[in-house]
């Protein structure tokens, strides 16, 4: 039986537990330059000494103004590489698999003086209304995914995942809602996200797995329900995506339907990607109890659990759940912390 302490793997990507760091934004880059910091270096390696099987960095975006704010992470340029690359040194060397989730956030992002998106539709009336990317400035946008991704495979991450989730740029894309384009990129609304997935897979070794965080639903008025999701990822599937991290909504202010606010809300829609598409998945949403956690494991609705607002309460959450749920501690908690366990 597949349990939180158990190890998984998929082509290259080899961890030690079913835990997963998911990515958090910390706004908290300096200069605006868009490198990772000190905070960046204490606040992932934290997580990989406190047992975390993958850490997966916050949303680190393909242009200055893809980001949600100028505090955020970017992989725009080449002198990015060896800020991350120290990064991805440490946290290795404690054990756990690093990635990295590469964006951008087209309608919101709130600090670019006009923001791009497939169409000129606002978040909300508070927000700046996007520009409409051309043919021609998509089609080049494909290209800033790739070379992000090559510098994140110069910076060593052992995986990437894409941000196609929370309505940001390619969220925006296959989005009815939101693209309303009238090119080819508005008559197949899976395109952009396809040619991303394919262009970024050119970059990466053949062995390493690609994963992309989707929303399952909307819940704005009007959003797309799960057999719209399920038919986009299938193309993305077939495009070279090999693991799902399934979550919900984040496109915009919810309508009618709600996020829900309980624990686990959101594992049903992971299990409906297991089961349509048959490739492995990461729940999310309000699984910080070890219990729970294990248990979406081992009743297989998903492969792997992410933990976000629990490993930032708690840097060593994942050590502290393997001994509530087993009644040991790991055989990788850090020698010089052993006598505290």
């Amino acid at each position: 039986m597949n349990r939180l302490d158990t190890p998984f793997a998929h082509k290259s990507l080899q961890l030690r537990n079913r835990i997963v760091m998911p990515p958090m934004c910390q706004y908290s880059v300096e200069a605006k330059d868009g490198k990772p910091n000190d905070w960046h270096f204490a606040h992932y390696v934290a997580r990989s000494v406190g047992g975390a099987g993958l850490v997966i960095v916050e949303m680190t975006d393909v242009e200055p103004d893809g980001r949600i704010s100028d505090y955020d992470l970017g992989l725009w340029s080449d002198d990015h590489i060896p800020a991350f690359a120290r990064i991805v040194s440490a946290v290795r060397s404690h054990g756990a698999k690093i990635g990295v989730q590469i964006a951008h956030a087209g309608r919101k992002a709130q600090d670019a003086e006009v923001p791009v998106a497939p169409s000129a539709i606002p978040v909300d009336a508070q927000s700046k209304t996007p520009r409409a990317l051309t043919t021609e400035e998509t089609k080049a946008m494909v290209g800033k995914f790739r070379d992000a991704a090559v510098r994140a495979i110069a910076a060593g991450f052992d995986t990437i995942e894409l941000h196609a989730a929370h309505g940001y740029l390619i969220h925006q894309f296959h989005s009815p809602s939101l693209n309303r384009r009238e090119d080819e990129y508005g008559q197949d609304l899976a395109l952009f996200g396809v040619e991303v997935i394919r262009a970024v897979k050119e970059a990466m070794p053949a062995d390493m797995p690609l994963l992309l965080r989707i929303s399952a639903i909307e819940y704005m008025d009007g959003g797309y329900d799960l057999d719209h999701s399920l038919a986009i990822a299938r193309r993305y599937l077939e495009a070279g995506a090999d693991i799902f991290h399934v979550t919900t909504g984040g496109e915009g202010p919810a309508g009618k339907r709600k996020p829900g606010n309980y624990p686990g809300y959101q594992v049903p829609y992971a299990r409906a990607y297991k089961e349509a598409l048959g490739v492995p998945v990461i729940a999310v949403g309000m699984l910080e109890d070890p219990a729970l956690a294990d248990a979406t494991v081992a009743n297989g609705d998903a492969d792997l659990v992410g933990v976000a607002r629990g490993m930032l309460r708690d840097p060593y959450w994942a050590h502290h759940a393997i001994r509530a749920v087993t009644g040991r501690n790991a055989d990788y908690v850090p020698k010089p912390y052993a006598r505290a366990f």
